[in-house]
């Protein structure tokens, strides 16, 4: 047995299972700064922080002198700093892992000096980031009381939400929040919920001490109808690959904005004309005006490109640059050589222009919850979905997750 354990083979394999203590506390850094950490029993979560980080601490102090550890030692604290900031209060989960993280730094097979430097430099960098951290937030803390009244799921449970009444000078107010019930991870003990992924669905001031909430589904079809009928000019951005697929012509798209006055009258418009302009309004003395051009297909092209332009798109004085080839880069090149006029693309539908295919292929369900609250329809999964209201898939990092 004692040749097994000091075989160097047998240490490196050690080493690696060790290696994966180090990685969970990145895990955990990790979910700390996209997610809030939701305990349920702190005693259940104490024993079993102790006793995972007793048994990595066993086996990183067994293959202390193998460079997989000594690497694992010098990961362990840094990754801990956004945890103790983030979840401060956690300290079931928190004190066990800063403890082995603090002794298999001091313990580790790397030499005095080297394990001398990253203390100093992790110790600067708790110092440095606490007290940034503190202060940072202190400047947001509020005053308001925040009371929450009333919380639970929708039908389908996809969808939670919350009522909370805020107390402030303005005489309160209660406030619906809405977020997916379905983007947690969940362990045996703990439970990850999303930052930022709850939003405001109803707003009223002062506080609305009556509150009575409903759930019910509909169909695709009738909220379409219904949206319908709230207003015709209800309109859904599209990007430019979806204007294709549904076999929009991007040319007939193609509009001018931010007109003078003089470049107006000049179009045969008035004053009072604030809307964009489309190119297939114009004629071919107009669009020289603006340094445009249509060929015989109905494809707007610069007709004399300036030679940033062609620098950029790499393209030769006597070669057709169409518009609808353009990125925005070379959109904003182009739009730099007019005084006032901004040349952009409409990539906005109506909402009756949308049949049940197309919604489809936008990724709006058949079927879905409806929220009333107090008699009002205050969340339609259908806009949720046709807004991408909720982006479970994205990561981005943003002062909000300080909160």
């Amino acid at each position: 047995m004692k040749k097994v354990f000091s075989n160097i083979w047998t240490k490196r394999l050690i080493a690696l299972i060790g290696a994966l203590y180090a990685v969970g506390v990145c895990r955990l850094c990790y979910f700390s700064i996209f997610y809030d950490m939701h305990i349920e029993s702190r005693t259940t979560a104490l024993l079993s922080a102790s006793f995972i980080s007793l048994i990595a601490l066993l086996l990183m102090l067994y293959s202390r002198k193998q460079i997989v550890t000594r690497i694992a030692s010098f990961l362990i604290l840094p990754a801990m700093l956004p945890v103790i900031l983030l979840y401060f209060g956690e300290w079931e989960i928190i004190i066990p892992i800063v403890i082995t993280g603090v002794v298999i730094l001091l313990l580790s097979g790397a030499g005095e000096g080297v394990k001398t430097a990253m203390g100093t430099i992790i110790l600067l960098l708790y110092i440095f980031g606490a007290l940034g951290y503190f202060l940072f937030t202190s400047f947001f803390v509020s005053s308001a009381k925040e009371t929450v009244v009333d919380s639970g799921v929708s039908l389908s449970e996809k969808y939670r939400y919350r009522i909370v009444n805020t107390e402030d000078t303005s005489n309160g107010s209660t406030a619906v929040y809405v977020e997916p019930n379905d983007a947690d991870v969940r362990y045996s003990n703990v439970t990850f919920t999303l930052k930022n992924m709850e939003r405001v669905v109803y707003l009223e001031r002062p506080i609305t001490e009556d509150i009575e909430v409903e759930w019910k589904t509909e169909t695709r079809d009738e909220i379409t109808k219904a949206l319908d009928g709230i207003s015709h000019t209800i309109s859904v951005t599209l990007s430019t690959e979806k204007l294709k697929e549904f076999g929009e012509s991007l040319d007939s798209r193609l509009e001018l904005d931010d007109l003078s006055i003089d470049e107006r009258f000049m179009l045969g418009q008035t004053a009072h004309d604030v809307d964009p302009v489309r190119l297939d309004k114009l004629n071919d003395e107009q669009l020289d005006y603006f340094n445009l051009a249509k060929d015989a297909d109905g494809r707007y092209s610069v007709k004399t490109p300036s030679s940033e332009l062609l620098e950029y798109l790499e393209k030769g004085a006597d070669d057709t640059i169409y518009i609808t080839d353009l990125d925005s880069k070379a959109l904003k090149i182009l739009n730099q050589s007019y005084q006032y006029a901004v040349l952009s693309l409409n990539n906005k539908m109506l909402l009756k222009d949308l049949d049940d295919t197309r919604l489809e292929a936008l990724g709006v369900s058949e079927e879905g919850d409806v929220m009333i609250f107090n008699g009002k329809v205050c969340f339609r999964y259908y806009v949720a979905e046709l807004d991408n209201y909720y982006d479970t898939e994205t990561r981005k990092l943003s002062l909000d997750l300080l909160g």
